[in-house]
């Protein structure tokens, strides 16, 4: 079995004050993928390069305290790969890919574990153009990836889908997040015909609502579980079919997002 978990820790010190190692030691990934990582290589590297038995692999953003993604994995890439080819958002840190080939293996010989950071839009009009600029870069280079490969994207993609994906959706249908070019942006990304045909694992696996893996820091929202979906296991068709379990951790909280964790009845 093979359990991929993505977190956005909010600062990986931060997240690491609060007991994030401890938790993933008790948790056993294989892979994890972490998102705003908030630190440089000269605060990484010797501290937090190396997590329970997992070696980490980072994407830094040139910017210090912002973005940055990183994947922590049992076992050895074959190739690490950084950045989408675009200096715009290669420069703030939001990509990175471990590539787990094997022409031996039977089933899915080239496969990644893929680390992505989406923009967020919410601090104003400037970064929402953004934002969708990232979009239309993302969606061909996703597609471009699953005609090569098997993988699985761990990430904060800033978007809740649907109305079961948010709280409260009425109220947040003009503000990023939920904007309609944004979630029609995500529908053409899972469409099989007109987009990447990925698969939101999560969302196969559970169909409840409630399920959130954010929440403001502002109205009691934790409190109240005004929350957000906008952590996913987005997944190739072949991999994504392999998923049985998924599990949104709530407690403890070292971060304002939950860790989003799937197992795969696959072995690398």
């Amino acid at each position: 079995m093979l359990r991929l978990i993505t977190l956005n820790l909010n600062g990986i010190r931060s997240a690491a004050s609060k007991g994030f190692e401890d938790w993933v030691a008790t948790t056993a990934p294989d892979c994890m993928g972490v998102q705003e990582v908030k630190a440089q290589a000269d605060t990484v590297v010797g501290r937090f390069d190396r997590v329970a038995d997992l070696d980490g692999y980072f994407h830094y953003a040139q910017k210090k305290g912002y973005s940055g993604v990183g994947v922590y994995t049992k076992q050895r890439p074959s190739q690490i790969r950084s950045g989408i080819g675009n200096a715009e958002f290669d420069d703030e840190g939001r990509w990175i890919e471990a590539c787990f080939d094997d022409p031996a293996r039977e089933e899915f010989p080239r496969f990644s574990v893929i680390s992505c950071y989406f923009p967020s839009g919410s601090s104003g009009e400037e970064r929402q153009q953004a934002k969708f600029r990232f979009l239309a870069l993302i969606a061909p280079h996703l597609a471009r990836l699953r005609a090569e490969r098997e993988f699985v994207l761990l990430g904060d993609i800033n978007i809740a889908h649907k109305e079961i994906d948010l709280k409260n959706w009425k109220g947040n249908l003009k503000n990023s997040g939920f904007l309609p070019e944004e979630r029609a942006w995500m529908t053409s990304l899972l469409d099989a015909e007109a987009g990447a045909g990925l698969v939101d694992v999560f969302r196969t696996l559970d169909p409840n609502p409630d399920r959130y893996t954010w929440w403001s820091n502002r109205g009691q929202a934790w409190a109240k579980n005004v929350g957000w979906r906008i952590d996913y296991h987005l997944a190739s068709p072949g991999i994504a079919a392999r998923a049985r379990r998924a599990d949104i951790h709530l407690e403890p909280r070292f971060s304002d997002h939950a860790p989003l964790t799937v197992d795969y009845d696959f072995t690398l």
